[in-house]
């Protein structure tokens, strides 16, 4: 029985460790401009790491110090908490399966269009509330003054791979043939074309395009990116932490049957 104790306290200390991934990822969102702007991902990563790892660190107490329904507590709780991260998991490939950029001519850069993403992250960007204060957030950033410095001439600036970002918000779409003056600076053609986002454009820098379409769809393609990169540590995570959960039920089974057994063979019957 205490060697079946100290292996369910070493599985869970184990489950401890795969909480911390689990948080960096959320940690990891928060950081990044977008996402911190957005804030959409990082706190229901977050908040189910953290939950990983009270819950884990219940088991770990519940083995060493054979706490029979903290055991049992951390088997309900982490099975919840299992399904709760596959569900995420789910639903970060689900919302970030569509969207891509395209290639604009003579360009190394992508342009990128809103409708092409699923609705669910389209209703995060196109309401004029949520958008507001987004946008408030992404002006106050310097990834468009980092540009101006980077890029003096125009060739320089078609043949750079920019961010999604940089190229939905900072420059006006290529199709609306604006003159290159500098990164954030273009001089509009007599005739604009269609294309709300042409008429969007403005040299101011606090302004840009940062109500143009083309920046809802340039955040939402940051966000893919890097929603996708933080999936994946989920998914890794949550292979490993059913491994361990599996592992951690076939030792408390055997650590109750050893202990049934050890009572029958006193000639105390648990079922009597």
């Amino acid at each position: 029985m205490a060697l079946s104790n100290n292996v369910i306290g070493a599985i869970n200390f184990v489950a401890m460790l795969l909480s911390i991934p689990i948080i960096g990822a959320g940690v990891w969102l928060a950081t990044e401009a977008d996402n911190s702007c957005v804030k959409i991902l990082q706190y229901p990563v977050i908040v189910i790491g953290v939950l990983i790892l009270v819950v884990a660190i219940a088991g770990f107490i519940g083995g060493f110090w054979r706490i029979s329904w903290l055991l049992i507590f951390y088997l309900i709780a982490m099975l919840v908490l299992i399904i709760l991260l596959a569900c995420l998991v789910g639903f970060i490939y689900m919302v970030t399966v569509n969207g891509s950029g395209h290639p604009a001519p003579s360009r190394a850069y992508l342009e990128y269009d809103l409708d092409s993403y699923s609705g669910w992250l389209r209703r995060r960007v196109q309401s004029s509330y949520k958008w507001d204060r987004i946008r408030a957030c992404l002006s106050s950033s310097s990834m468009c003054a980092e540009l101006n410095q980077s890029y003096r001439m125009a060739q320089d600036f078609f043949d750079a791979h920019i961010t999604p970002l940089q190229s939905g918000c900072c420059k006006p779409p290529t199709e609306c043939g604006h003159t290159f003056v500098s990164p954030t600076y273009w001089i509009s053609p007599i005739n604009a074309a269609a294309d709300t986002d042409c008429l969007q454009w403005s040299n101011e820098q606090t302004n840009l395009c940062y109500s143009c379409n083309s920046c809802k769809a340039g955040l939402l393609a940051n966000l893919k990116r890097e929603w996708r990169t933080a999936d994946i540590i989920l998914i890794v995570t949550l292979v490993a932490l059913i491994s361990v959960y599996v592992i951690g039920c076939c030792a408390f089974r055997n650590a109750k049957t050893d202990e049934l057994f050890r009572k029958y063979k006193q000639g105390n019957n648990p079922y009597n």
